[in-house]
């Protein structure tokens, strides 16, 4: 679980479903299987937001959108953890400029 995710979770979640979300993380905290982007990944997203810019045209907002995601998969390439995401769109982007590993999550 990466906290960044966590981060994306606390902030859509409604009152009613906060402690699911508070589960989640103390489960994966007490597992120790929460990862926590470092000063490399932060840096990293950066070269890859600026690349996928430079590339496709994204003006700031289009890229400050995909900040989380960067994070998310320069810290999963750094650590070599598998990214399951419904967004295929933009990790496939992403993965041109990352060696993030990463699969579409099965719908429910």
């Amino acid at each position: 679980m990466s906290a960044v995710v966590l981060e994306e979770l606390y902030a859509g979640v409604s009152t009613r479903d906060q402690r699911v979300v508070e589960k989640l993380e103390r489960d994966f905290g007490r597992a120790g299987r929460i990862l926590i982007p470092n000063l490399s990944d932060w840096s990293n997203a950066g070269r890859i937001l600026a690349r996928l810019g430079q590339k496709y045209g994204y003006e700031r907002i289009g890229r400050a959108r995909l900040t989380n995601d960067a994070l998310i998969a320069a810290s999963a390439a750094r650590t070599g953890v598998l990214v399951l995401t419904a967004n295929a769109r933009d990790f496939a982007r992403l993965k041109e400029f990352c060696a993030v590993q990463w699969q579409m999550a099965a719908s429910q």
